[in-house]
């Protein structure tokens, strides 16, 4: 035992002094690196320079940002209305927008529409269809929204800031030639048809939104309306198969030039759109 107990101290000693030579060698490399530097740099010690700093790239922000959009209902009318009352309607729809998401959408674009109803069965009812007007200001602004269910045309109104609707979604993403699309309901079944079960249609978060050029084809009068008259100012319906051109020199008649000319009719909002979207996006980020 005691022979057993001399070798391992003899073991242990060894080890102690292999340690020790191995740190005079850390150190005397070191010291010699050290001294190398200095005289190459003429007995001056270097100068610290810290590292670079790491490119930090936040994934989580989404690209919607790059592209400016203020939702039409936030325009005042140019009419004798109180300021007052769409200042606090504002602050009311900046609230309504940090609970429900409103994405941005167009006449022409095809939405689902999520709302609670206790009538329908499991307390909700989702409608799929085609924007065919957008109207209103402030915390009355609508959106109507059109589909053909078995062969019957069907549209239903929904006001885009009631606390019923839960779900608002953009399946396609799109404008058309015209900002109002009433006349779908004279055209062709076709055109106001759309798959209740459709996925959503990927679309580009940063450049321009694409515009349908399409022209439908409408059913043989009567319409509901005189679509062919300019104060309508209609692109996006074939009148050269279903009027003549005699007919269509008559419906000029109705036109109203002088409009082009009314000041009042119209105002620039290019200052009151800045202005309000700052303050939009200021409070959206609190």
């Amino acid at each position: 035992m005691a022979v057993c107990t001399r070798r391992l101290d003899k073991v242990m000693c060894s080890i102690r002094l292999l340690r020790n030579v191995k740190h005079q060698n850390e150190r005397f490399l070191s010291t010699s690196l050290c001294r190398l530097a200095l005289e190459s740099d003429g007995g001056n010690p270097t100068t610290f320079t810290p590292p670079s700093k790491p490119v930090i790239i936040d994934k989580t922000q989404t690209e919607a940002s790059l592209r400016k959009f203020l939702s039409p209902e936030f325009i005042p009318p140019r009419q004798r209305t109180n300021p007052l009352k769409f200042t606090i309607e504002r602050k009311d729809m900046i609230q309504r927008r940090k609970v429900l998401n409103i994405p941005e959408f167009y006449a022409g674009s095809i939405l689902a529409a999520t709302m609670a109803d206790p009538h329908a069965t499991g307390k909700v009812n989702r409608f799929v269809g085609i924007c065919i007007q957008r109207g209103g200001h402030g915390l009355g602004a609508t959106f109507v929204l059109r589909n053909i269910i078995s062969g019957q045309g069907v549209e239903i109104c929904y006001e885009l800031y009631n606390p019923r609707l839960q779900k608002l979604e953009v399946l396609k993403l799109e404008k058309r030639l015209d900002s109002n699309l009433m006349y779908l309901r004279d055209a062709l079944p076709e055109y106001s048809t759309v798959d209740p079960d459709m996925k959503p249609v990927p679309h580009s978060v940063t450049g321009e939104v694409p515009v349908n050029t399409t022209r439908v084809r409408m059913r043989p009068k009567p319409w509901s309306k005189r679509w062919e008259r300019p104060k309508y100012a209609v692109k996006g319906i074939r009148f050269d198969l279903y009027l003549t051109p005699e007919k269509m020199e008559h419906a000029q008649k109705w036109a109203q030039p002088w409009l082009e000319y009314d000041m009042l009719k119209e105002y620039d909002t290019t200052e009151l759109e800045k202005r309000i979207f700052a303050e939009v996006q200021a409070e959206m980020t609190k």
